[in-house]
């Protein structure tokens, strides 16, 4: 692994200056009632327009876009949040990548490796429907029988290489999945919020490092910083056994600490994804 790739999740401070400065150069002076004038030589804001609009002094907040040892309150963060427009989804990532920041450097600490209760295995034999649990790290860690015959070949790998992003920065995936561009988008910003919650964890870092050399994809979109935490969706996939599915999905939190959750797949009732559900359920069912 790189140490660029260690850097993407290992220095919190760092983590803080990058979104900073990725925001901040999207956003344009007329979108918070600034006039462009002229000759401006930068993207987005510039920083002291930035720095007025939070109501802190440039120098300040110039050392936190250049990750220094700043230690901004909550105040400080409200108003930077409420500059930058920042969606609830953006301003609980600034505050929980400030805490990091703020957090002393500490020893490695160990991480369990996440499992699956029992109870919720037998749960997902009984489900009818589509149902996946998934880490926090987008490590697809077990599954309902419907879903095995959805992802196919995937369930086959490795429990190491069955992760969600890996699949679907595969160069075969568009044929299975016509939005694969938008879901991985929306995956990376979902990855982002977990690794911040955990900036040090060594799954987090091994696959971040892993992805970022393998996908230039990834890579790119990983610097964007974006930040997603979706509980529910739609997703396509075309089956090559019964054709396009068109389902809802819903992400339940499984019980006891934060963790994996269970995302669990419907279509509508009478709908023809349902009934192509069916068909495949069938065909699972005549083997």
């Amino acid at each position: 692994m790189t140490d660029n790739a260690l850097a993407l999740t290992d220095d919190p401070r760092r983590e803080l200056a990058e979104f900073l400065r990725t925001r901040r150069t999207r956003l344009r002076p007329q979108d918070v009632g600034l006039e462009p004038g002229p000759r401006r030589r930068v993207a987005g804001l510039r920083r002291e327009e930035l720095a007025l609009l939070a109501g802190v002094s440039v120098d300040y907040y110039q050392r936190m876009e250049q990750g220094r040892d700043v230690r901004p309150s909550e105040q400080v963060l409200e108003a930077l949040a409420r500059a930058l427009n920042f969606s609830a989804e953006e301003s609980r990532h600034l505050r929980s990548l400030a805490a990091a920041a703020r957090t002393p450097a500490r020893s490695p600490r160990h991480h369990d490796p996440e499992e699956v209760p029992p109870t919720t295995l037998r749960l997902l034999r009984t489900m009818t429907s589509p149902a996946l649990v998934v880490g926090r790290f987008l490590d697809v860690l077990a599954w309902s029988p419907l879903t095995g015959a959805l992802l196919g070949e995937f369930t086959q790998l490795p429990r190491t290489e069955r992760n969600l992003l890996s699949l679907l920065l595969h160069p075969e995936a568009d044929q299975t999945c016509p939005e694969r561009a938008a879901t991985v988008a929306e995956l990376i910003g979902m990855l982002r919020t977990q690794v911040a919650a955990d900036p040090g964890h060594p799954r987090a870092i091994e696959l971040v490092g892993e992805l970022a050399v393998r996908s230039d994809e990834f890579a790119a979109l990983w610097a964007r910083h974006d930040v997603e935490e979706p509980t529910r969706g739609r997703m396509r996939v075309n089956h090559p056994l019964v054709g396009e599915l068109n389902l809802d999905w819903d992400a339940y939190p499984m019980p006891g600490a934060p963790g994996p959750v269970l995302i669990v797949c419907t279509a509508a009732e009478g709908s023809p994804d349902a009934e192509r559900l069916q068909l495949l359920a069938g065909l699972l069912g005549a083997r």
